[in-house]
């Protein structure tokens, strides 16, 4: 549920933190038609290249951060220890019960 409500406010704003007008599902809703000038229009198109560049530039340095095998093995290397523990356990716990009931 947290996840929803991120997830809709990160529709209803830019990188920047600026509030874009929204509906009730929280989705971005342009001004109506012929409410803004040519040059107005042209700024918000800059405006929103700028802003899809630098969303891009952030997911593809998230992705390369959450992809970097070494670094996620370096930072969790408790939580594999633990999990190789208990995958060892269970492994050893079957072998042993079959070797038990031949």
């Amino acid at each position: 549920m947290i996840k929803r409500v991120v997830l809709s406010h990160a529709l209803a704003s830019t990188p920047t933190g600026r509030a874009l007008p929204t509906r009730g599902n929280g989705r971005w809703t342009p001004p109506p038609p012929g409410t803004r000038s040519a040059e107005q229009i042209r700024r918000d198109i800059v405006q929103q290249r700028q802003e899809l560049s630098r969303s891009v530039d952030a997911l593809r340095n998230r992705w390369v951060q959450v992809t970097d095998v070494r670094r996620q093995i370096r930072e969790h290397k408790t939580e594999l220890a633990v999990g190789a523990a208990v995958v060892g356990f269970l492994i050893g716990g079957a072998i042993a019960l079959r070797r038990r009931r031949s």
